[in-house]
């Protein structure tokens, strides 16, 4: 281009060659450029982790012709009886430990709850639900423990979410058995604290794992479970207390199956060990179990419970309990204090005479100690499977616990004895259990059965 003259003004020159650049971007830029190609964003729900897995579990029960055994529809109250498809069944797959859902003062109480409430108390208790029957239930729940004060959850697995996610937070540590449940696994998640799982009632690898890491922490919690839901055994609660004396830590325990089932009266597991309980800084417990209700709650010092109706958001911004579940849990906490009809009794020696006749079939009941939970342990989840559902086709219903829940190793049914049971429903349970067992071993494996199918065969899935 010609540079302009001295003046400031372009020439003739210099002009017409500006004008003829300018023309030549024009006509250049007019030429449309190649579409780009959209972006592709995954909006597929099927593409969600662990769907496919799903999919290829469906397709080989399918194969096989293997129904389902989950959501099995129960026509009638779940005790130690129950109705499946218009058949009577005993029932081995339900918590009513102490057979106290359906109780006559239960029912009347909870009938008699909508009557001077409604369902619902149509708010979070912080700003407009709260209802004498809260303060009620915390209260005896509270006392229940041997502790100063209670704060009631509208779920189980929102507690220890709330809770832990609640009082933990970056600068802290959470120490949990590796069997856990995983809310509690959750609640660590939300909280932003770090985690660590020491091997099951693997007190050594506690200490050593709090000697190593503890000065490294502002706070540290330890959670562990009074009755582990899957196997059946207990805590050495004495043992733990010790250990978190010593490392200046809290101690958690979930004693969601331990109500009603540990302990002399069913006072869980500080009664059963003789310790306490006021030396456990956080009891967590569910109502839907042994109280026949819905919810959870955590009971402990008064500052942590003020400080969880005041701060935790799954309290703060949740619903209260509905009048019924609040009044039904209170009446069955009551029964359970009175015991006037020895359920507790009933219940452990139910429990114990199970886990004997299971080991006298020669049945594999792992850890199990005799406390409402026993597994049978089969090691194969397409056994465990089978196994339950050819018991249901005999009038039993026990559950199957498969991998990825546990390991394939560890694949199950699991048990749950109640005060209702009678030792003869349990005696054939255990004889059933044992012979449809047997039969299975001596029929083909897996890989057989998968063999054995006609070629072209399709899933419908």
């Amino acid at each position: 281009m010609t540079r302009p003259q001295q003046s400031g003004r372009l020439s003739a020159a210099a002009l017409r060659s500006l004008i003829s650049e300018v023309r030549d971007k024009a006509a250049t830029a007019a030429v449309p450029l190649p579409a780009a190609e959209p972006k592709r964003y995954d909006t597929d729900f099927e593409s969600l982790p662990g769907f496919e897995a799903l999919r290829m579990q469906r397709a080989t029960a399918d194969l096989l012709g293997i129904a389902s055994p989950f959501f099995r529809t129960h026509q009638q109250r779940a005790g130690a009886l129950s109705r499946i498809d218009g058949r009577e069944i005993v029932n081995f797959a339900s918590y009513d430990y102490l057979g106290l859902n359906g109780h006559p003062a239960v029912a009347a109480a909870a009938k008699a709850a909508i009557d001077d409430y409604g369902t619902s108390v149509s708010a979070s208790r912080l700003v407009a639900g709260e209802r004498p029957f809260h303060a009620a239930l915390e209260r005896r729940l509270a006392e229940f423990h041997g502790v100063e004060d209670a704060v009631t959850f509208v779920s189980g697995h929102a507690t220890n979410v709330a809770a832990i996610g609640q009082i933990m937070g970056p600068q802290d540590l959470v120490l949990h058995d590796a069997l856990i449940h995983s809310s509690v696994i959750t609640g660590t998640q939300l909280s932003g604290a770090q985690r660590r799982s020491f091997p099951h009632n693997d007190l050594d690898t506690l200490e050593a794992l709090l000697a190593a890491e503890r000065d490294r922490f502002k706070r540290v919690l330890v959670v562990v479970e009074s009755l582990y839901s899957m196997d059946g055994d207990t805590i050495d609660l004495a043992r733990l207390v010790a250990i978190k004396q010593r490392f200046g830590a809290w101690l958690m325990v979930d004693e969601a199956h331990g109500l009603g089932v540990l302990g002399r009266t069913g006072r869980g597991i500080a009664e059963a060990s003789g310790i306490d309980p006021r030396q456990v800084d956080l009891w967590m417990g569910t109502l839907s179990k042994t109280l026949a209700s819905c919810g959870g709650y955590i009971a402990g010092s008064g500052p942590l419970v003020e400080y969880l109706k005041l701060m935790a958001s799954g309290f703060v911004y949740s619903v209260g309990l509905p009048p019924p579940m609040a009044l039904a849990a209170l009446t069955a906490l009551e029964l359970l204090i009175a015991d006037d009809e020895g359920r507790v009794v009933r219940l452990q020696a139910n429990s114990r005479h199970f886990l004997d006749r299971a080991k006298a079939a020669g049945l594999d009941t792992g850890l199990a100690e005799g406390h409402a939970i026993i597994s049978i342990i089969l090691g194969d989840s397409v056994k465990a499977v089978l196994l339950s559902n050819r018991l249901l086709e005999r009038g039993i219903n026990a559950s199957p616990i498969v991998h990825p829940a546990v390991p394939e190793k560890s694949a199950r049914l699991r048990c749950f004895i109640t005060a209702e049971h009678s030792r003869d429903q349990i005696d054939r349970a255990i004889a059933i259990l044992a012979e449809e067992r047997d039969r299975l071993d001596r029929e083909p494996s897996l890989l057989d059965r998968l063999g054995s199918r006609p070629p072209g065969r399709r899933s419908r899935i």
